[in-house]
């Protein structure tokens, strides 16, 4: 499998490029709008043909590129179901399984940061692309778009920290210049939710974050729901 990992500087967003070296096929998770024709020249570069973007969750911080990507490759649009993304192509569900060439890629729905946010796992379980749900020693915030501590402590544990304890994990976004990890390193050292911490543990430390709102919620979020579709 050819495999890129690309960066959004402005956002701190990461993007992913996953292709299949015999059928060429290929899919970018969480693509960033104002980075599309880097993605696109890439792929091209690389002989591959975009048959999709996924999307782990409506964001807050950046747009989505789905729309224009498909405007200008005819890929097909992925969204976690219960994203509140209006018109899709496909909405996925823990247990659905999307197949591009032989890229393999299952589903697991992990809401909590978002009602509507989605763990996209290689089906051996080597790789997985958990968005928000779960960061490098940390994890997406609950305090807006139906966020909910309680609900993100049981997705990570019993959707991500259930894979294989050498199983790669590639975050949404990173703010330290941190690029990966893994589901033994996040158990055991994840100050949020590894460490044996309870789940009572992880609401109050949530509940005290006392993060600043968002600079681009009030326009990624309208954005997004209509998956990145220019105004």
């Amino acid at each position: 499998m050819i495999f890129r990992q690309l960066f959004d500087n402005e956002t701190s967003t990461y993007t992913y490029l996953l292709g299949d070296r015999a059928s060429r096929a290929a899919v970018l998770v969480d693509p960033v709008d104002t980075q599309i024709d880097r993605d696109l020249q890439l792929v091209a570069e690389l002989g591959l043909e975009l048959k999709a973007s996924l999307d782990t969750h409506v964001h807050a911080d950046h747009v989505t590129g789905a729309s224009v990507l498909k405007e200008r490759t005819g890929c097909e649009i992925v969204y976690p179901a219960h994203s509140g993304a209006i018109g899709p192509d496909r909405a996925v569900r823990t247990g659905d399984v999307l197949q591009y060439g032989a890229i393999r890629i299952e589903t697991r729905l992990t809401p909590g940061h978002t009602n509507g946010s989605a763990t996209y796992v290689l089906a051996d379980h080597s790789m997985a692309f958990t968005g928000d749900a779960l960061l490098i020693r940390g994890c997406g915030r609950t305090d807006f778009q139906e966020g909910c501590a309680e609900t993100l402590y049981d997705s990570v544990h019993q959707q991500i920290f259930t894979l294989p304890d050498d199983c790669l994990l590639y975050p949404g976004h990173d703010y330290k210049g941190r690029t990966v990890t893994s589901v033994a390193e996040e158990k055991a050292y994840n100050p949020r939710l590894g460490g044996g911490r309870t789940k009572q543990e992880f609401a109050r430390i949530m509940q005290n974050l006392n993060l600043a709102y968002p600079k681009r919620i009030d326009t990624a979020v309208p954005a997004n729901l209509a998956l990145g579709r220019p105004a």
